[in-house]
């Protein structure tokens, strides 16, 4: 995510097919949440490289072994002006899925609401493949993210901890079709930042299903959509120790904020970011 938030691996096997799976039920705040059945899926293993840890999101509840909640606005709405109040209750787990829900309700002074999940503590990685496949919510002012953090964040703060932001989506003005993929670091003290974006040739990521990836190691970090890639930096560079270091994920949707801007009256909640896996395998 912006601001405070704020080698390569040949795969040998690709993203592949679509999976019909569309289901509709209730998420924790009322909502009915219709599971999109079309979209790209990846493999479950990878030539010379093993499964380290994966998240299927089976079960009833957000497993808290590996996740935990943010809540609250944080500091100026998490460096960034956003406008939503994260909450417990926005985030759900239906079919094998989760679902991280964005409101339009007052809660704590905030007139938005919505859900920031976080693997500090608790699953930590350097280096290795991740694929997170995931269907994204829309529309102005809307702002999903799968990205990770530096877990030296709390000695060394942001930027210095570094940054790899593997998913992000800007709603509103025909943008739901793009994603980026940066990273964020300390230059001499100051903040740097490097990206790229991907846009599809037609419709919009809220579609269906695609699979958002990384590959990872001490000299590079490559982006990718559906085994598609769209972006690299070269980290072997002294000033880019930071991504030679663990990190930990973070989900989330915000609602308003620098970069998206805030929701106007084309914004219709709620609005939803369904996940139905996250998986990352590394060397063997």
């Amino acid at each position: 995510m912006h601001k405070l938030l704020l080698s390569t691996l040949l795969i040998a096997l690709g993203v592949i097919g679509c999976v019909p799976e569309e289901k509709t039920g209730p998420d924790q705040t009322g909502n009915k949440v219709t599971i999109p059945k079309l979209g790209a899926t990846s493999p479950t293993s990878y030539t010379n490289m093993k499964l380290v840890w994966a998240d299927e999101f089976d079960g009833t509840a957000l497993n808290s072994e590996f996740w935990s909640f943010e809540t609250g606005n944080g500091s100026n709405g998490w460096g960034n002006n956003e406008l939503q109040f994260y909450r417990t209750q926005n985030t759900s787990i239906q079919d094998g899925h989760l679902v991280i829900t964005a409101k339009k309700e007052p809660f704590g002074g905030k007139e938005y609401t919505s859900s920031r999940i976080i693997t500090k503590s608790k699953k930590e990685f350097r280096y290795g493949r991740v694929d997170i496949r995931a269907a994204l919510p829309k529309g102005q002012g809307i702002w999903p993210a799968l990205w990770m953090l530096g877990s030296n964040f709390d000695t060394v703060s942001w930027p210095a901890c570094g940054e790899i932001d593997i998913m992000e989506m800007i709603g509103g003005g025909g943008r739901e079709n793009t994603v980026h993929g940066t990273v964020h670091w300390q230059n001499e003290g100051k903040h740097a930042q490097f990206g790229g974006k991907t846009t599809l040739p037609s419709g919009t990521f809220s579609d269906q299903f695609a699979v958002y990836s990384i590959t990872w190691d001490a000299t590079s970090i490559r982006w990718f959509v559906d085994n598609k890639q769209y972006h690299v930096i070269d980290t072997t560079p002294a000033e880019l120790d930071e991504f030679r270091r663990n990190f930990f994920f973070i989900f989330n949707v915000a609602v308003g904020g620098n970069w998206p801007g805030s929701p106007n009256t084309t914004t219709t909640f709620p609005q939803h970011m369904i996940v139905d896996y996250v998986r990352v395998f590394q060397a063997n």
